[in-house]
């Protein structure tokens, strides 16, 4: 499958940043910079950092990115194959580094949370991990040429971050470390599985779209039985089942069409 390559300049963006970061990750502003930072969000209503949230929650890329089963498959594919990178560094992060959550240090009043109260395994943020690892999956599989016109992936990704400090589960070191290893997940997706796999699996008849197809399915259940991390996100679950509801119909129907294609016309 033919996909823009990555310049040598990128690969040292995700090191470079870490080492920036590095303040934040080894926590020389803590706790003063999560407190600030989660009393600056707090006026928001708690329904937008959960939404944000759910950017995320596995499920909830499943459901949003679902339209692209059938407007643009190789899309879909570019961050699917980031997905075992962002799955590794996040088995990594959390079973080799012990980190408190906020609210395991800090006294509860101090401390806006939504949702269930986390006291362990705090580094990275998979949520956010997950977040920029779909950006970085999509951004670098689309055309070098009017690339940066799409940087808002990643600010929907640091969305996703932000929304992780403002419901008080992680502290920002926490994020900026899920960032950086899912920035890297996504390039190595693209250049080690997405660059390799073959054009038949962009066919709405392959096996391995109608496996993905199956995949959303799952998701739409997800979303219908139980609430994704937060109770406040019933209601945008809702409308995202929706969406995977009409785009698996839409993938039903490309199907269809491709099958009765090949047939062969009867003879006269």
């Amino acid at each position: 499958m033919h996909v823009p390559s990555i310049s040598a300049r990128l690969w040292l963006l995700p090191p470079l940043l870490f080492l920036l970061g590095a303040p934040l990750w080894l926590q020389l502003f803590e706790p003063t910079l999560f407190i600030s930072i989660n009393t600056l969000c707090a006026p928001v209503a708690a329904p937008f950092w959960t939404g944000l949230s759910l950017l995320g929650n596995a499920w909830g890329v499943l459901a949003v990115t679902s339209p692209l089963l059938v407007r643009a498959p190789q899309l879909l594919w570019a961050w699917l194959c980031a997905a075992p990178f962002a799955i590794l560094f996040a088995r990594l992060g959390k079973g080799l580094i012990e980190s408190p959550r906020p609210v395991a240090v800090l006294d509860h009043t101090q401390v806006r949370v939504v949702g269930e109260l986390l006291h362990n395994v705090s580094m990275p943020s998979c949520h956010t991990l997950t977040a920029f690892a779909v950006a970085s999956g999509l951004y670098f599989s689309l055309p070098v040429q009017g690339r940066t016109k799409h940087l808002w992936l990643f600010v929907l990704a640091a969305g996703a971050g932000l929304s992780r400090i403002a419901v008080g589960a992680h502290w920002p070191g926490d994020v900026v470390v899920g960032a950086r290893l899912g920035l890297l997940a996504g390039m190595l997706g693209n250049r080690l599985l997405l660059a390799r796999m073959a054009s038949k699996h962009l066919q709405p008849t392959s096996w391995s779209l109608r496996l993905v197809a199956g995949l959303m399915g799952a998701t739409l259940v997800a979303l219908l039985v139980e609430p994704q991390d937060f109770d406040e996100n019933q209601p945008l679950q809702y409308v995202l089942a929706v969406v995977v509801v009409a785009s698996l119909a839409a993938f039903a129907k490309q199907n269809w069409t491709a099958m009765q294609a090949r047939r062969p016309l009867p003879k006269v």
